[in-house]
């Protein structure tokens, strides 16, 4: 009878009659394994997210505070497209805590680092200089194993990391392991930092583009773009001596510091038949790529960066831009709306920063970026994309990708005619992801019409993407005319399907191997912001947004019907043990509660709301 009605409700996944229960049960369950659950409930402060009032919705996950206020703004007389309209885009208004509001005095970093020169700013330091004040206000460590400290020797962070017993001494000096740390201190695990004096020339608008200069005077003479303009041997000769280097050089200028690259003469890369992880904002961190990297991805790409703000120097944008060591083919996604600030910041990443590729973000459908004429706004703006695509490959070295959507309009398709154009622009690659910005993701991937799309771009390859959540899901997109796949949402929900379409095969992965790749990427996070209370709490904050996808994978044990779909969302059922029931439950408190499993328990303020609304889930 329960299986039978939970097959009528369309979009829910199909369990084995045995493993499905109801809410109460399910909720019921979890709070019976939660050691001290009453005494701490009788204790807990009412702001706290874990708290569940008796007119508290177990499932909403969101603060009660929050749900009040949606609650009071007056019942429409549809309830159904009120709730639809709720559950869409994202959680605007949600509690923002930085991670540094949960320390309340720091310690200066030349007493971190124990500097030999004293504290540039004297007295008027914001910090604290004295090591035993801070340890009295100190929160109390999280283990007592450093995972910096046994990796590479030598923990950055000193006393102040949440870790610090197993490195520091009686009298609080940083210890270090010699075997360990002289060979990790001789390569850099992560490129493309920002460098200081580069970003003071960016705020200071000193940085020099002279390519991009040369790029946007041919627009405005009015040239036409669609053939690069001939030279005779006088006008080079000239060229050549009236150019200026675009950096200071030592020694004598040769031809390559002056003449650009021809299109074949750039560097290349072989994109077929590989598997392509998405660029994923907020989700999509250089954590989470290592995560993927280890279970079979062969592409990874950063999240998006707004121009804008690079060109600017902001060093928040500029650690999208951050490459591991791991991630052998590696590029970077832009985003903006005009050929100037494109050309500029791609000539400033192809100076700076290392590289394999440069992707252009057209297919972002979020109000923010459309609004202003970039994301899937440059669909509509042919002239202007010409520009940036033409604009950004006279000043990089590596190959310009472009990530698309089949159309702005759910049932207006333009795809097909942008698609011959951008070969006539020289693009080296095409993302197409077989949805409209309309549609965003409440409807199916669109495979027929990426195949139509694959046979008008050969030669050049068109990677497919949409809805891939399996091997099978794989299987039948490489049936289709598409060189590559890209996995977005499905690499979120399950990072192991990369392994599942390498092999061909259907994991059915337990929970402790599912923690232990929570635990790896607890671990790369501290690797990456830091293991103080600042970086322990980031890595959470990052750890929850992604458990927020991870709770909708089901293990293939427990499928009446395999493969789950990706816009399937799951009963409520129980787990074939208690890590695996306690993994799929949609409440942020229970992702509280596996992050306290990994990184310690949350400071007393601490508040959390995922990003993602998750419309084509719920």
């Amino acid at each position: 009878m329960m299986e039978s009605a939970v097959e009528v409700e369309k979009g829910i996944a199909s369990i084995k009659e045995q493993f499905l229960t109801t809410k109460e049960k399910f909720h019921a369950f979890l709070d019976s394994g939660r050691p001290g659950q009453k005494s701490e409930d009788a204790d807990r402060d009412p702001g706290e997210p874990e708290q569940k009032s008796e007119d508290a919705d177990p499932d909403s996950g969101e603060p009660e505070q929050k749900r009040i206020r949606l609650d009071s703004e007056g019942a429409p007389e549809e309830p159904d497209k009120k709730e639809k309209k709720r559950m869409r885009g994202q959680n605007k208004n949600r509690p923002r805590m930085k991670p540094q509001s949960y320390e309340g005095r720091r310690l200066c970093p030349s007493i971190i680092q124990e500097r030999d020169t004293k504290c540039f700013f004297g007295d008027k330091c914001r910090f604290l200089h004295d090591v035993s004040e801070y340890m009295r206000s100190k929160a109390e460590d999280l283990g007592e194993q450093c995972y910096l400290f046994n990796t590479f020797g030598k923990c950055q962070y000193g006393v102040s990391c949440r870790f610090a017993k197993a490195h520091t001494s009686a009298d609080m000096k940083n210890l270090v392991n010699a075997d360990l740390y002289d060979p990790c201190a001789e390569r850099a695990a992560v490129r493309n930092q920002l460098d200081k004096e580069l970003q003071r020339r960016l705020r200071k608008k000193q940085e020099r583009f002279s390519g991009a200069e040369a790029f946007l005077k041919t627009i405005s003479r009015g040239k036409r773009l669609e053939e690069e303009p001939r030279h005779t041997a006088q006008d080079q000769e000239t060229q050549i001596t009236s150019a200026v280097p675009p950096v200071k050089t030592v020694g004598p200028i040769t031809d390559a510091d002056i003449i650009k690259l021809r299109q074949c003469e750039k560097k290349q890369v072989d994109f077929r038949d590989k598997l392509y992880l998405a660029p994923l904002t907020t989700c999509g961190n250089l954590p989470f790529r290592r995560v993927c990297k280890r279970f079979g991805a062969d592409v990874t790409c950063g999240e998006m960066a707004m121009c804008t703000n690079l060109l600017q120097g902001q060093a928040s944008e500029w650690a999208l831009l951050k490459r591991h060591a791991s991630e052998d083919l590696f590029g970077v996604q832009l985003e903006g709306c005009f050929p100037d600030t494109m050309t500029r910041c791609a000539e400033l990443l192809n100076q700076h920063i290392d590289v394999d590729f440069v992707d252009i973000n057209s297919g972002c459908p979020i109000d923010l970026v459309y609004k202003k004429g970039g994301g899937c706004g440059l669909m509509t703006r042919t002239t202007k994309f010409e520009q940036i695509v033409r604009g950004m490959n006279s000043v990089l070295d590596v190959p310009l990708t472009v990530k698309i959507r089949t159309g702005v309009q759910q049932n207006c398709n333009v795809a097909h005619k942008l698609i011959p154009e951008m070969k006539k622009w020289g693009v080296s690659l095409i993302t197409l992801h077989g949805r409209s910005r309309e549609q965003r993701y409440t409807k199916s991937a669109d495979w027929d019409y990426i195949d139509t799309c694959s046979k008008l771009a050969a030669p050049v390859p068109l990677f497919g993407n949409g809805d891939i959540l399996s091997y099978e899901d794989a299987m039948k997109a490489r049936e289709t005319g598409v060189s590559g796949i890209m996995l977005a949402r499905g690499a979120l929900i399950k990072p192991w399907l990369f392994t599942e379409i390498k092999e061909s095969r259907h994991w059915d992965i337990s929970s402790s191997e599912r923690l232990d790749v929570l635990r790896d990427f607890s671990n790369f996070g501290l690797e990456h912001w830091g293991s103080d209370t600042q970086g322990v709490e980031k890595t959470r904050s990052f750890l929850l947004e992604w458990l927020s996808f991870l709770c909708r994978y089901i293990p293939v044990g427990l499928l009446e019907r395999v493969p789950q779909k990706i816009n399937e969302r799951p009963p409520f059922y129980m787990g074939r043990d208690y890590m695996e029931s306690l993994m799929a439950s949609q409440h942020v408190g229970d992702w509280i509660q596996i992050s306290e499993m990994l990184l310690g328990p949350v400071p007393k303020n601490f508040s959390f709301l995922p990003k993602h609304k998750a419309n084509a889930y719920k």
